[in-house]
């Protein structure tokens, strides 16, 4: 599945299968960062809030940041580790510290995907591990990009960040072509066996401005190079 959009007019550059149900695999972290944002927005957490982690947050699988069960960590360390190294164990972590328990805190996704428009999207995790309920499409995933960088215009940069050092060890951002495609600013990989290779991505050039996504490529290789060559045949349309 692939969509292109042009973000300033809504136009449909591209469409490939865009209502296809795939799994987002750690995509799904951007819903989990727009809840975030909308509690630092409503002041209910704060940059310097610590998170408390707990053993079901510490026992996430990888990608990871290795957190121990009672330790803690920041609002804004948190979020670095999200859109940087891909963090299970934190997801978690925001899960829990907001919605009570994962659980609780996928309805609240799933709920907010409903409510933004993403009509065939439902989320049972924070994190984006294998759940052959968690679902969504082409389609779905450009109105959260949409969405998340629209409505919380103060904290979008944050996909932009290429590295993030915590306690002595730098973590590279898992979205290669931030570093190697012009214009390109944000949003995610994703990656499990289920659902392949995944990206969402934004990309400006003067003063245009593309959301696209690429679903189920069968390497990192082949998501970055049909997402290069969507992208180059977009910005003159």
């Amino acid at each position: 599945s692939a969509m292109v959009l042009d973000a300033n007019s809504g136009k449909v550059l591209h469409a490939n299968n865009i209502d296809a149900l795939r799994f987002p695999a750690s995509i799904t972290k951007v819903m989990t960062l727009y809840l975030v944002f909308e509690q630092l927005r409503a002041g209910t957490i704060k940059p310097d809030t610590e998170l408390s982690v707990s053993a079901h947050a510490a026992a996430q699988s990888p990608s990871k940041l290795d957190l121990a069960s009672g330790s803690t960590i920041s609002v804004q360390n948190a979020i670095f580790a999200l859109v940087t190294k891909s963090a299970n164990d934190v997801a978690v972590v925001f899960a829990e510290n907001i919605g009570g328990t994962e659980d609780e805190f996928a309805r609240l996704m799933t709920a907010k995907a409903q409510a933004l428009g993403m009509t065939n999207t439902s989320f049972r995790n924070a994190s984006g591990l294998p759940n052959s309920a968690q679902t969504t499409t082409a389609r779905d995933l450009i109105i959260l990009a949409q969405h998340i960088l629209a409505d919380f215009p103060e904290y979008s940069h944050v996909f932009q960040t290429r590295s993030f050092t915590y306690n002595g060890e730098t973590h590279r951002n898992h979205n290669s072509l931030l570093f190697s495609y012009a214009g390109m600013d944000g949003l995610k990989t994703g990656f499990t066996q289920a659902s392949g290779f995944n990206l969402l991505a934004s990309a400006h050039r003067e003063e245009k401005h593309l959301l696209a996504v690429v679903l189920g490529g069968s390497s990192a290789r082949d998501r970055n190079n049909r997402m290069r060559n969507l992208l180059d045949a977009s910005w003159s349309k």
